[in-house]
């Protein structure tokens, strides 16, 4: 037996479930990215908010790459489980927001359908860093761009622009920083060069506010899914597992109206800026840290490689001693609280949290996670050793060959493999770095390298 409607109520009652009518509710946003961290994430917020009284904001998901979690869901009429793990256990909720399941290769023109339909006011985004398509000085790579969102995204938009709709909110939800403007610069980018009679549309009507989400998600198991068989009487192929804590900032501009997302523990601000900058600085720079240095030491799990008494010290010096100073902090924000809880987040073992998934596109990751804190260590003329320690580690993932899963695997590998350190950084930042502020930034790391031979 398969979670799906008709099996719904053979659920044990321990399991938590949604209680809006799930039929009745429009589909108000598609989401491009239904992986593993929407599903646990803004999926998860959405159906709480309908459970909270919100109505019309169902998700038609939307799957780019892989067929897999339309595989997973449609059979099971779009429902699937949620399950929270902490040292008390664990808590199992079905989520009922998520209506319909497309895949971009098969039905691009369901997909344009859904959002050109006045009921859709939100396209929200987890397609990754790659995903966005951006070049080495940051603008949008229009051949890469081909296979993204953006032909389908502008078509629709172009649609509503003819028939005279409504605008609507394209919410990033991805690492980026400054995540909105970086998604309308590039959308304006696409719309000039394909859509050009609906860009003034888009520039009056839409809008792309910043966010930013933390949870962590590991890749789901077998062992994990059969376990949960077990326990729920019945199969779910689109399970998620995840860690009890959750955030998500988001500027509040919207078009066309939102769900009451803050009713269920979102922050809705003015602005993500200082958030954001905490969170890719200090949890995604120690993430990538414990990934590299990590897998090296042959830790297989983050929970492994902070109870590393050596990588732990290096975490938390990344946090506290490079990262946290380079923070402006918002009103309120306690970055040595926010240090000690992303400890005791990293040593959750239940989580399971592999090393090699933060350890894929570092090229795509590496700059907003590290270089602008090595940028502002080297304006007070200061070291950043975790930092620099970190690099290493990197290179030498990346000169062992068989484990880099990159877009600039080939480049990067043959750079690693050669004895000249300044080489390795030249060709992942000199080429592929995505601010203007590149140069000084990997020029600092070079010398840090001379200097340590």
């Amino acid at each position: 037996m398969r979670l799906s409607l008709r099996t719904l109520h053979a659920l044990p009652q321990d399991a938590d479930r949604f209680t809006y009518d799930r039929g009745a509710q429009a589909i108000g946003i598609v989401h491009f990215g239904i992986g593993a961290f929407h599903r646990a994430h803004q999926a998860w917020y959405t159906d709480q908010a309908m459970d909270e009284g919100d109505r019309d904001w169902a998700i038609c998901g939307v799957s780019l790459r892989s067929r897999s979690v339309a595989d997973q869901l449609v059979p099971q009429d779009g429902l699937y489980t949620v399950t929270t793990r902490s040292g008390e256990g664990a808590q199992v909720r079905v989520i009922g927001a998520v209506r319909e399941v497309l895949f971009a290769l098969d039905d691009g023109a369901a997909i344009v359908a859904r959002i050109a339909d006045p009921a859709c006011r939100i396209v929200s985004f987890t397609v990754t860093e790659k995903g966005y398509c951006r070049t080495g000085a940051g603008d949008l790579n229009l051949r890469l761009a081909q296979e993204s969102f953006y032909p389908l995204l502008g078509r629709a938009l172009a649609q509503r622009a003819e028939a005279g709709l409504g605008g609507i909110t394209l919410l990033s939800c991805d690492n980026l920083a400054d995540n909105g403007t970086v998604l309308h610069r590039l959308m304006r980018r696409w719309m000039m060069e394909n859509e050009p009679d609906a860009l003034d549309w888009f520039e009056t009507h839409c809008t792309a506010p910043s966010s930013m989400v933390d949870r962590i998600v590991p890749r789901s198991t077998d062992k994990d899914r059969s376990a949960l068989q077990a326990q729920l009487g019945m199969a779910d192929e689109g399970a998620v597992f995840t860690e009890d804590f959750s955030q998500w900032v988001i500027e509040d501009r919207f078009a066309n109206g939102r769900p009451s997302w803050e009713k269920v523990g979102a922050e809705m601000v003015c602005d993500v800026v200082p958030y954001e900058t905490a969170k890719l600085r200090m949890l995604n720079g120690a993430h990538s840290f414990l990934a590299y240095a990590g897998l090296a030491a042959g830790h297989e799990f983050v929970h492994q490689a902070i109870a590393d008494p050596q990588l732990c010290a290096l975490a938390r010096r990344l946090m506290l001693e490079e990262a946290l100073p380079s923070i402006t902090a918002a009103p309120g924000q306690d970055l040595d609280r926010y240090a000690e809880e992303l400890i005791v987040r990293f040593n959750n073992p239940s989580l399971r949290h592999r090393l090699d998934q933060i350890a894929m596109d570092g090229s795509q990751k590496l700059p907003q996670r590290w270089l602008d804190t090595v940028r502002w260590h080297w304006s007070q003329d200061a070291p950043t050793p975790a930092i620099r320690k970190g690099f290493e580690a990197w290179r030498q993932h990346c000169a062992r060959n068989s484990c880099v899963d990159d877009p600039f695997k080939d480049r990067l590998v043959e750079a690693a493999q050669s004895t000249d350190r300044s080489e390795f950084l030249d060709i992942c930042f000199g080429e592929y770095g995505d601010t203007q502020s590149i140069w000084s930034e990997y020029v600092f790391l070079r010398s840090i390298f001379k200097s340590a031979e």
